[in-house]
């Protein structure tokens, strides 16, 4: 039977909290390189901001590693704020709490809070152990492969996302072309907003509006900013005082008077106009699954999307229910967010007929 001496055990918090630190460093590795290519590709020095998560998680397991006492309580501090806040920011959001809620924010929230007490005793055992007459290694990687495990594999984590993505973003196709757009195509032929009011209308919050506030646009006094108004708009709403109901034929000009010429999308004009590189993309959705069913793998292009812009989901006029609207992913994803919620990565495009 494997017994452990003294100086194993008190080796042990040092072992295991590599292991454990690495975790979180690698989920936000690859969770921020995916996202910078899914969300940011194409808006500039913004891109980056999706390796911030990456970049402070690895800083403080990096500084514990150096100091565990110091940044064992650095990472219990800040993991414990974190988790505070992505908790009450998903509940707000409407997440129903439970075990499968838990354990998917588990390994970046409360697990990275619960290294920092490993290192604390890391910091005690190591000084015990210095006291003891303990001196590190003479060569500088069996020095240092703590670090090398914890930053190494996190970055092998990212090339390998950026290797995946590399092909899409080298061959996505953008005309420039943002004026009005016919696209026939999988049963559906309209007509795409051009630049403007009418396309990914974006807001002085530095966002785009919510479902509700396109759909209260008409709501006296006329405009946006009214995303509070009477609890939650419907299709209702939508079709009678949306804001595409007040563009002129131009798709241009917004009126004083609604013209009913523009109108919202369903999710199923939406996936159906899905294309890759100037083909329709075959795209088809039961109503009920997460993913709509496409012979090919849509993109971000046009003419349907705008590359450079930040929106990568387009709201639908369907409703989940009372309070979600269903929006369309680039790739044929689709999801529901509550209507009162606006931000720069959920766009919108009037259509007519």
């Amino acid at each position: 039977m494997l017994r452990l001496t003294r100086p194993d055990k008190a080796q042990l918090p040092g072992l295991l909290v590599v292991f454990l630190v690495t975790i979180p460093v690698a989920l936000w590795a690859f969770w921020g390189a995916a996202e910078m290519f899914f969300e940011g590709w194409g808006t500039g020095l913004t891109t980056f901001a999706y390796l911030i998560p990456f970049a402070l998680s690895l800083l403080l397991a990096l500084v514990a590693l150096r100091w565990p006492r110091f940044g064992g309580w650095l990472i219990i501090v800040a993991g414990t704020v974190f988790t505070v806040w992505v908790f009450n920011l998903q509940m707000g959001r409407g997440a129903a709490f439970s075990w499968q809620f838990l354990l998917s924010w588990f390994p970046v929230t409360i697990l990275l809070a619960l290294t920092g007490i490993l290192f604390i005793l890391e910091g005690r055992y190591r000084r015990s152990r210095q006291a003891a007459g303990w001196r590190p290694p003479a060569s500088w990687v069996r020095r240092h492969w703590q670090s090398l495990v914890v930053a190494g594999l996190p970055t092998i984590v990212v090339l390998g996302v950026v290797l995946y993505w590399l092909p899409t973003i080298l061959t996505r196709q953008d005309d420039g072309d943002r004026s009005a757009r016919l696209i026939e195509g999988n049963g559906v032929s309209l007509v795409w907003a051009p630049a403007g009011p009418g396309w990914n209308w974006k807001q002085d919050f530095g966002g785009y509006p919510s479902w509700n506030s396109i759909a209260f646009y008409g709501v006296e006094p006329i405009g946006m900013g009214k995303n509070e108004l009477d609890g939650f708009a419907t299709v209702e709403d939508m079709a009678v005082t949306g804001l595409c109901s007040y563009l002129a034929e131009d798709g241009v000009t917004l009126l004083p008077e609604p013209a009913y010429i523009w109108r919202f999308p369903t999710v199923d004009e939406i996936v159906r106009t899905l294309a890759l590189h100037g083909e329709n993309a075959g795209c088809t959705w039961d109503g009920t699954d997460r993913w709509a069913e496409c012979l090919l793998r849509p993109d971000k292009e046009t003419p349907l999307w705008a590359p450079n812009q930040e929106p990568v989901y387009m709201w639908a006029l369907d409703e989940a229910n009372s309070e979600d609207a269903y929006y369309v992913s680039y790739q044929g994803a689709i999801g529901s967010q509550p209507k009162n919620w606006g931000n720069p990565r959920h766009g919108f495009r009037c259509v007519h007929d």
